[in-house]
């Protein structure tokens, strides 16, 4: 998938009003999944990316899991994107529906591994 086929796309589905809110969206919600995973998990995610979106993913350094909660998640996502809890939650689940379209069964199974079921509802699994 291309850069700009991901962020229409993410434009789209959050019912967002530009290029630049989806771009914050994508941004603010691969840099905190990144941070969340370990060891190489991030620049394997960012592999399979457009490469504008997979800086984001990486992780510089050695990494080491963060292991915080799926509401964490959603509280650093909307620091990063400067927009209420609320709104930040629903945009990284679309942001991850794209991601689940853009990359391999496989490395989506391999993130997927790294967080704890209660991260279902970021993929879209469960309530």
């Amino acid at each position: 998938m291309k850069y700009e086929e991901f962020i229409a796309e993410v434009r789209r589905r959050a019912s967002l009003g530009s290029d630049g809110e989806a771009e914050a969206a994508a941004r603010a919600t691969l840099r905190t999944l990144a941070e969340r995973l370990a060891g190489g998990e991030p620049h394997d995610l960012a592999s399979q990316l457009p490469g504008e979106l997979a800086e984001y993913a990486r992780y510089e350094g050695e990494q080491k899991s963060d292991p915080f909660s799926l509401e964490e998640f959603y509280r650093r996502v909307a620091e990063r994107e400067g927009v209420g809890v609320a709104d930040a939650s629903r945009h990284a689940r679309v942001v991850m529906e794209v991601v689940r379209e853009a990359v391999t069964a496989g490395e989506l199974g391999d993130v997927r591994s790294q967080l704890p079921a209660e991260y279902g509802p970021l993929f879209g699994e469960g309530g």
